[in-house]
């Protein structure tokens, strides 16, 4: 079977889409897979089942970028085209059956959407394939469930919860009360994002601090993830690679919308600020707060370590109920 599964630029979306790819897999284990999508989400295929090409979709003007990609599909015809991103090339590429995905509804999450798209109910939970290398990496750098870890950056300003709060909370998750009592705190960025989480790398200080910025390509990071006691970031690919990774996930939500992206799962939460999505939109001073990184300002480390508590003891309790069943 030939499949084309047609995906997300950015990293978060493109995690959110790996659900449905396994859904597929796992229906056609014999699947010679072609990925196409952004660059910033390409690694994140490498070690997918059956894989054969990922072609890296590249924005040019007047959308020539799809006609390059069409133009390098033509040499087969596609049992399975799975088109997420609504692009003619799902249309016009030699194929028995199409999928594409066109209208997000806001009140539904991204998750849930994907999954109806395959008339699924539930929906297929996101994952990460992870190669041996990546977890070999991983562990010569981590123990399991010893640390911490945080997502302290954001693609945009608006989205970023302090440093200084962040730091508070490591404080208070990992002290002598605190539900990682004693743990190492991981802090997770890419290379370019240095600038942003600065603040809080100096505010933690290297004694019980791992700095893992920009250090580590996407499955490295995954693998890393996966060794996590609990993951906290604010909306972000992170987060969403933290969930699929099966990572206790704390997300903290402000100018975003929390019903569409949310960490999924029974083992994440989110916590946000004052105002809702709705409300913060209409704010007078909406843009100038974006800019300069206030956004989240309304969202205290109380409520966020109350949300991070509240999943641990939730998870704690599914863990002593099994062992009790079992």
């Amino acid at each position: 079977m030939n499949l084309l599964f047609i995906t997300a630029t950015r990293v978060g979306d493109a995690v959110l889409t790996c659900g449905l790819l396994d859904h597929f897999l796992q229906r056609h284990p014999d699947a010679r897979v072609t990925i196409a999508c952004g660059a910033p989400a390409a690694s994140l295929f490498a070690a997918v089942p059956g894989l054969e090409r990922i072609h890296v979709v590249r924005k040019r003007r007047y959308n020539l970028h799809w006609l390059s990609l069409w133009s390098k599909l033509l040499d087969r015809r596609w049992d399975l085209v799975v088109d997420l991103r609504a692009s003619l090339v799902g249309l016009l590429v030699p194929r028995r059956k199409r999928l594409t995905h066109w209208k997000q509804r806001n009140d539904l999450h991204r998750v849930v959407q994907l999954g109806r798209l395959a008339g699924l109910d539930p929906p297929p939970m996101p994952r990460v394939w992870i190669g041996p290398e990546q977890e070999a990496k991983a562990a010569g750098l981590l123990a399991d469930g010893a640390f911490l870890a945080l997502g302290p950056a954001a693609n945009t300003p608006g989205k970023q919860w302090p440093a200084e709060r962040y730091a508070e909370l490591a404080r208070r998750l990992t002290g002598p009360a605190g539900i990682l009592a004693g743990a190492r705190v991981a802090v997770f960025a890419a290379g370019s994002e240095r600038a942003q989480v600065a603040p809080l790398l100096d505010e933690l200080g290297p004694e019980r601090t791992i700095d893992l910025v920009g250090q580590l390509d996407l499955l490295e990071v995954a693998a890393c993830l996966k060794r996590a006691g609990l993951y906290v970031g604010n909306d972000s690919g992170l987060m969403h690679l933290a969930a699929a990774c099966g990572t206790p996930t704390l997300g903290l939500f402000g100018p975003s919308l929390d019903a569409h992206y949310r960490p999924w799962g029974d083992h994440c939460a989110f916590a946000r600020t004052d105002e809702s999505y709705a409300e913060m939109q209409a704010l007078p001073d909406y843009w100038q707060r974006w800019q300069a990184g206030r956004l989240m300002d309304s969202l205290p480390v109380e409520r966020a370590a109350a949300a991070a508590e509240a999943l641990w003891a939730r998870l704690e309790a599914g863990t002593t109920a099994m062992r009790a069943e079992g």
